[in-house]
């Protein structure tokens, strides 16, 4: 049995941000307004005022990006893994409320790094190139050709293993 090889040539294509990569970098962008203003707390008479409004800001970013999961993975382009993330994360902000009115400064700061860095982390991994392509067969299909199998198409388009 031959192997036959091909060659792919990436052209770069303009970039468009998804709704999910909006809305995930709003959250960001919020929770890094948050880090701002709580310094703010202590410099000027504002800044409690500011908090808090950016607070309730952070939390709708938080459901606007649950919401931009959803509808990524119900119109199949995305995986349902972000819910997950999306979901986990307004569970994290939730806390990071109840913590915040509770003045706990001990668990609200250290939340609220965690919680940026994992909004920056949601945002980069959602900015890799062929982010949106790889999800559910073509992902498999990918590991596959990458580990050295050759995939074809079976009855239905179902990717299987040569192997």
């Amino acid at each position: 049995m031959a192997t036959q090889a091909t060659t792919t040539t990436n052209v770069a294509a303009p970039h468009r941000c998804s709704f999910l990569q909006i809305a995930t970098a709003l959250q960001t962008l919020t929770i890094f307004i948050q880090a701002v203003s709580a310094g703010l707390l202590f410099t000027t008479t504002y800044g409690e005022v500011l908090h808090d409004v950016g607070a309730r800001v952070m939390y709708g970013a938080s459901m606007l990006y649950v919401l931009a999961a959803v509808l990524a993975w119900k119109r199949g382009g995305g995986p349902p893994r972000q819910i997950w993330y999306a979901t986990g994360f307004l569970a994290l902000a939730s806390a990071q409320v109840a913590v915040g009115i509770a003045h706990i400064s001990s668990v609200h700061v250290p939340l609220g790094v965690l919680m940026f860095g994992l909004s920056v982390l949601a945002l980069a991994r959602q900015a890799r190139p062929g982010h949106q392509a790889r999800s559910g067969h073509q992902a498999r299909s990918g590991h596959q050709a990458r580990s050295g199998h050759q995939a074809r198409s079976g009855p239905r388009g179902q990717g299987r293993s040569t192997r």
